[in-house]
């Protein structure tokens, strides 16, 4: 039943993935948290590479920060990013933004920094947060998880012909 589940397929593979990385625990939760962080970013669509480049750029794990990306998936990018927008909106004091009817520069240059500052400001915050955690629960987990044995996906027999 599980098999044909692709997403906790693919959870669970990417947790082994990140499991078995030959690389010291603190490397592996630096680069998750490096990761966090650019997930968190409103850069959607780019943030993979950003999160790879950043891991070259600073020599911290490259999977690790792939992996860590992966907080803002198609699913959750609405949720995320309607929260940061929202918190980033409250902190600034600034109201909702209003629509209008006709559509010009003048209008798409004080709606874009309507969203962008607080979308960004929120952003910031959230990123900050989720890699300060990310950083601490892998940091605890990977030595924990490294001993368990993880069983393969149940295999289908065949049947054998009499």
């Amino acid at each position: 039943m599980w098999r044909r589940w692709a997403f906790f397929r693919q959870f669970k593979l990417n947790l082994i993935r990140l499991l078995r990385l030959r690389d010291s625990p603190e490397r592996i939760a630096r680069g998750m948290a490096l990761g966090l962080f650019i997930g968190m970013s409103p850069t959607f669509g780019v943030q993979m590479v950003l999160a790879l480049f950043a891991a070259i750029l600073l020599r911290e794990n490259k999977l690790a920060a792939i992996l860590g990306v992966w907080v803002t998936n198609p699913v959750t990018a609405p949720f995320i990013y309607g929260l940061e927008y929202e918190f980033g909106r409250i902190l600034l004091a600034l109201p909702h933004p209003e629509m209008q009817l006709q559509f010009n520069y003048h209008f798409l240059k004080l709606f874009g920094w309507q969203v962008i500052l607080p979308l960004s400001l929120g952003s910031l915050l959230f990123g900050i947060a989720a890699a300060v955690i990310g950083y601490i629960l892998t940091l605890k987990f990977v030595p924990v998880l490294r001993l368990w044995r993880i069983p393969r996906w149940p295999r289908r027999r065949k049947k054998r012909d009499k």
